[in-house]
């Protein structure tokens, strides 16, 4: 994004009230590094054929499955730059989950890759207007940066290459990637067997990535195909639902996690409450008091298929 469009659409969000609006995957314009090569890590026709979509089944409830420490380090990580050369080693080596981390360490930190002194020069703008409801954007945005500080514009970060990146994670074995796929319009396979297949397949996995990459195409995005994509699809408050439901699965949805520092520093959208989690903080600025029920019942009808007791 233009440097010229980046601080108004950031004092947007901060003078304006706070209103929902749903994040299409934050960071769709940053990609995959340039010092990894996506075509050379993994081969091209390593392709994942989708399973035929599966029947419910009664299921024994299961505690929530801890996160693998290489998922835990794109959350944890004071250096992505480190963690991202980590991802690279394993991502060559055929790790899928390694080229899926790979892409949301890209998409984090893409915005400040593009330009790290203009981001800088944002962020100071930005502390100095001293605006109400500033403290929180301000806080995020040097949280990127201290995290994307080794990343510069030659990694060359671009929405074709994090296209391709997420393709090639998903045809080595990523839910996650290719549940990403799918609300980038950019499916593995076309038609509705295939997507109502991918839908159960995640809802199947109780991975938390997996539910946080599907859920944009459930929102609004999704309406009018609940055939194909199921209850919880076609509204914004569906969207939120599979959110909450990843941070009920494991996904760090702390005031600090990736999913709120997102929010903030690529919509403009900023908890006025520090120290709110995604769920409060979704209830508060986007769910109106009439559909915090639903809501609820949309997020345990989303457990319900994982097995977890949410």
């Amino acid at each position: 994004m233009p440097r010229k469009l980046l601080l108004p659409i950031l004092l947007v969000g901060l003078l304006g009230a706070l209103a929902w609006m749903p994040l299409r995957q934050a960071g769709w314009n940053g990609a995959a590094s340039g010092g990894f090569d996506a075509e050379s890590g993994t081969p091209s026709s390593a392709r994942v054929d989708a399973p035929p979509a599966a029947r419910l089944q009664p299921m024994v409830m299961r505690p929530v499955s801890p996160l693998s420490p290489l998922r835990r380090g794109f959350e944890e990580s004071a250096d992505l730059f480190a963690y991202s050369r980590e991802l690279m080693v394993r991502a060559a080596g055929g790790d899928a989950d390694a080229m899926w981390l790979l892409s949301l360490v890209q998409d984090y930190c893409a915005g400040f890759a593009a330009d790290p002194a203009g981001y800088a020069q944002d962020t100071r703008v930005i502390a100095k207007l001293g605006l109400s409801g500033g403290a929180a954007m301000l806080t995020a945005r040097q949280r990127v940066q201290q995290r994307c500080a080794r990343f510069v514009p030659q990694d060359g970060f671009s929405h074709p290459m994090i296209v391709n990146q997420r393709t090639q994670a998903a045809r080595a074995g990523s839910l996650a990637a290719e549940a990403a796929l799918l609300a980038m319009d950019r499916p593995l396979e076309a038609g509705d067997d295939y997507r109502r297949g991918l839908v159960q397949r995640v809802l199947d996995s109780g991975d938390p990535f997996a539910f946080v990459a599907i859920a944009p195409v459930m929102g609004s995005a999704g309406s009018g195909r609940r055939e194909t994509l199921g209850d919880v699809s076609g509204s914004e408050l569906s969207e939120i639902a599979w959110r909450i439901a990843s941070c009920r699965l494991g996904m760090d949805c702390s005031p600090g996690g990736s999913m709120m520092t997102n929010y903030c520093v690529n919509g403009g959208i900023c908890s006025q409450d520090e120290s709110q989690d995604f769920s409060t903080f979704a209830r508060d600025a986007g769910v109106p008091r009439q559909g915090e029920d639903n809501v609820e019942d949309m997020v345990g009808t989303l457990l319900s298929h994982t097995g977890v007791d949410g």
